[in-house]
């Protein structure tokens, strides 16, 4: 190998544990934010993730396509990515339940009012005794089943 491509392999390895190690941070933040159910302090660094996620993936697929790219690398730098992909791996895991779980509560809280309000209305006749319409209530509600 020259030592060219071990610079190579080497800072590419580097940049593929940092971005790895910033998009695990950005996520276990924002999992905090969820389990306290403060979704609304996820939402401040949710760009900055798609950002980073977007990079990840896009590196990720370089790698996949051409591994060898990385052989070159010292061992000490490769194991280094590897726990940090572990890590982001089961941080990502514990993300995706945290926000299953926001999804799941935001759905509940809508369709729990969308009932509210129809109770509330009481039921539709549309003709009165006279043959006319009833003017009914004007308000309209929708339910999206899914979020």
């Amino acid at each position: 190998m020259t030592e060219a491509a071990v610079l190579n392999a080497t800072a590419r390895v580097k940049q593929m544990t940092d971005l790895t190690e910033r998009l695990t941070a950005c996520l276990v933040e924002e999992s905090k934010a969820f389990e306290a159910r403060r979704p609304q302090d996820a939402a401040a660094t949710v760009t900055t993730t798609q950002e980073l996620a977007n990079a990840y993936r896009r590196e990720s697929a370089q790698i996949k396509a051409n591994p060898a790219a990385l052989a070159a690398a010292p061992v000490a730098n490769r194991k280094a990515l590897i726990k940090a992909t572990e890590l982001f791996e089961s941080v990502l895991s514990r993300h995706a339940r945290a926000v299953e779980a926001a999804r799941t509560i935001s759905e509940g809280l809508v369709q729990t009012i969308a009932a509210e309000v129809a109770s509330q209305r009481g039921s539709p006749s549309a003709y009165g005794a006279s043959g006319r319409a009833n003017a009914g209530d004007g308000r309209a509600v929708a339910l999206n089943r899914t979020a």
